[in-house]
């Protein structure tokens, strides 16, 4: 039966996912179509010249691999919250010597020229998130070759993507790292179980399913496949392996015994997202306000600070609830030990 990967050749039904600000790299995406299954370059926070840049690095090795992009989604502040928000974290940036931005940046990271790049030079698939494209957007790229998905956090969802005309549908459960890919970012997605969600989205539409948020073990993997998804997405479980691009404090956090938990903030970019729980959470995610990308550029100079001198207290450690899991490994060996006894 042919099915969503046999077209690229992929024996394991286990995906890289894209990690957007580092940790997915040409390396990791390389690996993972190697070990048998598929990786994805992540396209947000990149101009569309440093992605073409990374494409070409990876189309030279010769592998199938995919691009997600952030669909421009907005999510709009005042100026009042806006600068409430900079006064809230102004101590934090002082001790790095650091000028915030004085009121909000707004930005569609690079849209137009990403879609124009990937129109004229296809890869194999295209994913995105955070909002659905345009129709016409959707069939430019799959005119040109393209396999399009779209990520989903619930059965409404799906049906409006599937209205868009996509291929196929990555499902994310709330258990995921990093940012959820809601739709409505002031309504989080109510907790539910990744099997449950994939069933409710089979439901509901025809498109092929890839599962992800909180896959870290191969018990994980055969439910999701059991539930009827085609393949999984995981994430978290490749931070640590040497081909992940993801910083040297964010890697030892992971196993610090520390951070002992993780929850869902928007104190670091105005978006709902999955992170260890550290001293920025506790102290800025009951006052952040909801603003993307706005909240992500007053914040980003602070966390580059950070990161460069080591500080996990106001570094955004995403991760997904299981990331005891992340081994420090080749990818391979992840992505193998996740396929086992399929």
């Amino acid at each position: 039966m042919k099915t969503l990967l046999s077209g690229l050749g992929a024996d394991l039904p286990v995906i890289a996912a894209p990690m957007a600000g580092g940790p997915s790299t040409p390396a990791l995406v390389t690996a993972a179509a190697r070990a048998g299954g598929l990786g994805f370059l992540a396209g947000g926070y990149r101009t569309a010249q440093a992605l073409a840049g990374q494409i070409h690095t990876t189309r030279a090795e010769g592998v199938p691999f995919g691009v997600n992009l952030f669909v421009p989604n907005p999510v709009p502040i005042s100026a009042d919250a806006y600068r409430s928000y900079a006064r809230a974290v102004r101590a934090e940036a002082d001790r790095y010597g650091l000028t915030l931005p004085a009121g909000p940046v707004e930005d569609d990271d690079h849209w137009t020229d990403k879609i124009d790049l990937l129109t004229s030079a296809p890869v194999p698939w295209v994913s995105f998130t955070f909002g659905i494209p345009d129709r016409a957007v959707v069939s430019a790229l799959r005119t040109a070759g393209i396999t399009v998905l779209q990520s989903v956090t619930s059965a409404d969802e799906a049906c409006l993507a599937a209205a868009s005309g996509v291929d196929a549908l990555i499902v994310q459960a709330p258990e995921a790292g990093g940012h959820s890919a809601t739709l409505t970012p002031a309504r989080p997605p109510r907790p539910v179980r990744l099997t449950d969600l994939v069933t409710a989205v089979r439901r509901a539409v025809a498109l092929p399913v890839i599962a992800a948020g909180g896959i870290t073990t191969a018990a994980d993997v055969r439910a999701a496949l059991a539930a009827g998804a085609e393949a999984v997405m995981v994430g978290t479980a490749l931070l640590r392996t040497h081909e992940s691009g993801a910083s040297a404090p964010h890697k030892a956090a992971l196993v610090d015994p520390a951070f002992t938990t993780t929850t869902v903030t928007r104190a670091f970019t105005g978006r709902p997202a999955r992170a260890l729980r550290n001293h920025f959470t506790d102290r800025y995610d009951a006052v952040a306000p909801a603003g993307y990308p706005a909240v992500h550029h007053l914040t980003g100079p602070l966390r580059k600070a950070a990161t460069a001198a080591g500080d996990t207290r106001l570094i955004h450690l995403w991760a997904g609830t299981g990331y005891r899991h992340a081994r420090a490994e080749p990818a391979a060996d992840t992505l193998a030990r996740l396929a086992a006894r399929l």
